[in-house]
């Protein structure tokens, strides 16, 4: 699979904001639920590769990242609408 930043008029900055982690982070602050399948076949898929050739390592640390976008998601302590609202740019009612 091609580079985001082979696309014309898109580079770097635009290729690190559409990764697979962009993807499922605002999967999750749209409050929908948290799968690690769902995430390693994201990767998998923008990789053009077969959903089932993650394995070993690889699987290994695709989890790592999972747990950490989970709990990174989680942390704020909203509710999935306010996380979504602030992904947005949608200013906090409570932070005025």
């Amino acid at each position: 699979m091609s580079a985001i930043s082979t696309i014309r008029n898109l580079g770097p900055a635009t290729e690190a904001q559409l990764g697979p982690d962009a993807a499922y982070r605002a999967w999750l602050l749209a409050g929908l639920p948290a799968h690690f399948i769902g995430y390693y076949v994201l990767v998998m898929a923008l990789q053009d590769r077969p959903w089932n050739d993650c394995k070993g390592d690889e699987k290994k640390a695709l989890r790592v990242r999972f747990e950490a976008l989970k709990a990174e998601c989680n942390a704020s302590g909203r509710s999935a609408l306010e996380s979504a609202l602030n992904y947005f740019g949608v200013l906090d009612p409570r932070h005025k």
